[in-house]
């Protein structure tokens, strides 16, 4: 089976040709497309601004305890969070 590249093509030219007849034809304005934030995706975005330093504070301290190998992970939680998903 062949597939020519003409034949591809042509039904996006004809869906095109239908969207731009439906749109009142070439001269008229294409719509663009808008994002509204909400309020409340506001109010997320600011305060995770402020407490990125605290973040970036931890992570670092993190960072250092791994490097060191003084970082202690507890068998226990990650078997206790882990339970549920292998009954």
């Amino acid at each position: 089976m062949k597939i020519y590249e003409i034949g591809r093509l042509s039904a996006v030219r004809t869906y095109q040709k239908q969207q731009d007849a439906n749109a009142g034809g070439k001269g008229a304005v294409k719509r663009r497309d808008e994002v509204q934030i909400s309020a409340e995706a506001q109010q997320l975005f600011s305060d995770s601004r402020l407490f990125g330093a605290e973040r970036a504070e931890k992570i670092n301290r993190l960072k250092q305890s791994v490097a060191t190998g003084t970082y202690y992970v507890d068998a226990g939680k990650i078997a206790d969070k882990l339970w549920p998903y292998l009954k």
